[in-house]
C-alpha cells in the first residue's frame, strides 16, 4: 500500500492556485500575479534602480512564469521564490547584454547638472548596495530572511511574522539583532 502524497499547503493557498493554473485556469494565474507582482517589482527595482526597467522585467517575469507554469513543482517553499528566481535571471540577462551597457537616452544626459548626481554617485550607490547585500549574506538564515522580508520586500512586521511563523515580538527582536549585526559587518564608511 502506498502513502498518499498530500497537496502542498503553504498556508496561503498559493500552491492550489499553481495547480489550478497548471490545469489551465487563467483566473488562478491572475490571482498569483496579484499576490506576487509587488514583491517581484520591489526585488527588481532594488537591484536595477530604474522604475521603467523594473516594470518591464516584472512583466517579463510573469510572462515567462505563465509559459513555464506546467514545469514548477512544490519544493517546500512559497511559489514567490520561483517568481523571484525568474526575475533574478532576467536581471542577470539584462545586465549582461551589451545593449544595456551602451544604452543612454538623451533625456538622461541632459538631466545631469552640477546639482544632480552624476555617474560617480551611481557607481558609489551600486558599490554600497553590493556591499550591503554581501553583509546580509553573512547573517544567519533567520536574520537574512527577516531583513529580506522587512526591507527588500517591504513587508510589515505582522506580514513578516506570518511568513516566518513567529509572533510580532519575536520578529521585532530578530530584526533588531539583524540590524545591529549588519552594522558590525558593514565597513566603517558605510555604517
Amino acid at each position: 500500500m502506498t502513502a498518499a502524497v498530500a497537496e502542498p499547503d503553504d498556508g496561503s493557498g498559493s500552491w492550489s492556485l499553481v495547480k489550478a493554473s497548471q490545469d489551465g485556469d487563467m483566473a488562478a494565474f491572475s490571482e498569483l500575479f496579484e499576490r506576487y507582482q509587488e514583491v517581484v517589482f520591489r526585488y527588481v527595482l532594488f537591484r536595477m534602480n530604474d522604475r521603467a526597467i523594473a516594470e518591464d522585467l516584472t512583466q517579463e517575469t510573469f510572462v515567462r512564469a505563465l509559459r513555464r507554469i506546467g514545469s514548477v513543482s512544490y519544493q517546500g517553499r512559497d511559489i514567490g521564490a520561483w517568481f523571484v528566481t525568474i526575475a533574478r535571471n532576467l536581471i542577470f540577462d539584462h545586465v549582461k547584454s551589451s545593449r544595456y551597457r551602451l544604452e543612454s537616452t538623451t533625456e538622461n544626459i541632459t538631466d545631469l547638472s552640477p546639482s544632480t548626481s552624476g555617474p560617480e554617485h551611481q557607481v558609489l550607490e551600486n558599490a554600497t548596495n553590493d556591499e550591503l547585500l554581501r553583509s546580509i549574506a553573512k547573517l544567519n538564515p533567520d536574520q537574512q530572511e527577516c531583513i529580506q522580508l522587512r526591507f527588500l520586500q517591504g513587508l510589515s512586521v505582522a506580514e513578516t511574522a506570518e511568513k516566518m511563523n513567529r509572533n510580532e515580538g519575536a520578529v521585532k527582536a530578530l530584526q533588531h539583532r539583524a540590524v545591529r549585526r549588519l552594522a558590525q559587518l558593514l565597513p566603517e564608511g558605510l555604517r
